[in-house]
């Protein structure tokens, strides 16, 4: 009796056990993640290879770290107008100080950035004991598969470390899309820029090939007679010794009518370095980051002169769409509707003002001065302990505290001229 036949997908599940690693198939997330995008370049476009251009690298960078060092605080509404630190909740310790036990919450800020930055989504799980969030644990985005039930649910399978994979319910997720054309997925700016991405890989490509060959390109070399197999070698050989970074500039000497002709241009030619220098200006059109703060300084910024614009400009074109998403996802995913009318989530943007000591006296002048914020409050702003007697609103015009204005029967202007006078009067 033969023995039965064995299927193709056995002998290959079979094979990937008996050299101890697991079967890769196209339910795999790693399947996609390995294939990448394909460019009018040539180029395979993935995460990976992309991250190693360094404009990606430092887009990324910069908004994934600049938003995760900001505070990420948690409100309770008091009364109508008034606002207190929530340190009660559950939420404030997890969105403020440590989502889970693994990370911090710079840590976690850092990796929803990214997820969102390089794959359109950022999603973590909801630990739950009984009705109460007690954790927040990242979800790799490179090993989340979704799709959309009959029933109009979406049905969310996360593929764990040791390829096992469980349904996370949608009710337990914490989900950000990033910029999305439909309201519930995002777009992977990756998979969406594959050609600039790829074009940017592949002079890069070019330049390493360029810069790897000491005579900067291949060439010909004609000799005057027909040589044999081991003289040709032994040519070869030789002219190894000119090749490389390191050979660059050794002289080469030409026999027995030798000559040697170059067959590539020159980088200057190919126009290479302004290719590259233009793939970093469309590279931050993608992350909506202006060039000047990765390091490109060709050409001057038209995001205002000064120090203080630019950092407008930044916080308000680059951020502040990035920090509402967050926030309102906050109050989508991890806030009952009941308390959706009383806590909200709120990024402190004053943490961006720490290097500008400039910046930050004019602020906390104008606030003193108009009567918007206490001594003490800036103070605590500092890390400094509070003075007794500096809680009191106080005006620019006297310096008085607020609430003895409306007290006062006789206008400020008749008490300034009366102190005029009795100061000229004393030093007659």
């Amino acid at each position: 009796m033969n023995a039965p036949a064995t299927r193709p997908g056995r002998v290959k599940s079979a094979l990937a056990r008996w050299l101890g690693v697991a079967p890769l198939t196209v339910s795999d997330p790693s399947y996609w993640q390995s294939v990448g995008n394909s460019s009018t370049s040539g180029q395979y476009v993935t995460v990976d290879k992309a991250l190693q251009l360094s404009t990606v690298w430092a887009c990324v960078r910069l908004l994934a770290e600049t938003i995760s060092t900001l505070p990420c605080q948690f409100y309770q509404r008091v009364g109508e107008s008034e606002r207190e630190p929530a340190r009660n909740h559950n939420l404030y310790q997890l969105l403020h100080s440590q989502p889970n036990g693994d990370m911090t919450a710079a840590q976690f800020w850092e990796c929803m950035m990214s997820a969102m930055l390089l794959w359109g989504d950022g999603t973590a799980e909801k630990l739950m004991s009984g009705d109460t969030v007690v954790a927040l644990r990242f979800l790799l985005p490179d090993r989340i598969l979704r799709r959309r039930l009959p029933n109009g649910r979406i049905e969310w399978t996360y593929v764990e470390h040791s390829n096992a994979r469980r349904v996370i319910p949608e009710e337990r997720l914490f989900h950000i899309p990033a910029f999305s054309v439909d309201g519930q997925f995002g777009l992977s700016a990756v998979a969406y820029g594959a050609n600039v991405f790829g074009a940017a890989m592949a002079a890069e490509y070019s330049a390493g090939r360029i810069f790897s060959n000491g005579m900067q390109a291949s060439g010909v070399l004609y000799v005057d007679k027909v040589l044999s197999t081991t003289q040709r070698d032994l040519l070869r050989a030789s002219m190894e010794s000119f090749t490389g970074a390191a050979n660059a500039g050794k002289t080469f000497v030409a026999e027995s009518g030798m000559r040697y002709d170059q067959l590539t241009i020159k980088p200057e030619d190919a126009q290479l370095l302004e290719t590259r220098a233009f793939s970093v200006e469309e590279i931050c059109r993608w992350f909506r980051v202006p060039p000047f703060m990765v390091g490109h300084s060709e050409k001057s910024t038209s995001w205002g002169s000064g120090i203080e614009q630019q950092m407008i400009g930044f916080l308000t074109f680059s951020l502040r769409p990035w920090l509402t998403r967050i926030e309102q996802a906050i109050k989508r995913c991890l806030l009952t509707p009941a308390e959706r009318l009383t806590y909200f989530a709120e990024f402190s943007i004053d943490g961006l003002m720490r290097s500008d000591s400039a910046g930050r006296a004019s602020f906390y002048s104008q606030a003193l001065q108009n009567g918007w914020m206490t001594r003490n409050e800036v103070r605590a702003l500092e890390n400094r302990p509070a003075m007794e007697g500096a809680d009191v609103l106080t005006v620019q015009s006297n310096l008085i505290a607020i609430d003895q204005l409306a007290n006062d029967s006789e206008p400020a202007s008749a008490k300034l001229r009366d102190a005029l006078a009795a100061f000229m009067e004393r030093n007659r």
